[in-house]
């Protein structure tokens, strides 16, 4: 890959202007989110571009939009060039609506904490929170959560 030297950027200086890690681009990188390439001193170099794919990543994070999702959104995007506002207004409206649907399940949540507080959790049946609509019933009689949370 030839790219301008004014453009290149070690991973320190990417670490830097983004304010994370550098293992944190290392992740996301073997993630596929974003891309380096190696100079003759086999120094990862990235594009200037990356900062702000990392400034995109970031705030999905912040959101509470899983790396899926995210890698999912960025590979819409065109490698070699900075997201454009107008691709920012597309991957937004996608997790808006999401967003907007975890909202509802939180308040709900909320909602239903105070009827939970009286019942000690000794009757998974009824617990709105553990156990909505009852739904371990359909898997049979007996212990079925398994997990210590």
């Amino acid at each position: 890959m030839v790219v301008n030297n004014k453009q290149q950027m070690s991973v320190g200086q990417v670490a830097k202007r983004c304010g994370v890690a550098v293992s944190a681009l290392h992740f996301y990188e073997t993630k596929g989110l974003i891309k380096s390439w190696r100079n003759a001193g086999n120094q990862r170099r990235y594009q200037r571009e990356v900062l702000r794919r990392v400034a995109v990543i970031k705030v999905a994070q912040r959101l509470g939009i899983p790396l899926a999702d995210i890698g999912a959104a960025l590979q819409a995007l065109p490698e070699e060039r900075t997201p454009t506002a107008a691709d920012w207004n597309k991957i937004s409206d996608i997790w808006r609506s999401e967003l907007d649907q975890r909202i509802i399940k939180l308040t709900q949540l909320r909602d239903q904490l105070d009827g939970c507080i009286g019942c000690g959790c000794l009757s998974l049946k009824m617990c709105p929170l553990r156990n909505p609509g009852d739904e371990l019933a359909e898997q049979g009689t007996g212990p079925r959560l398994l997990d210590p949370d």
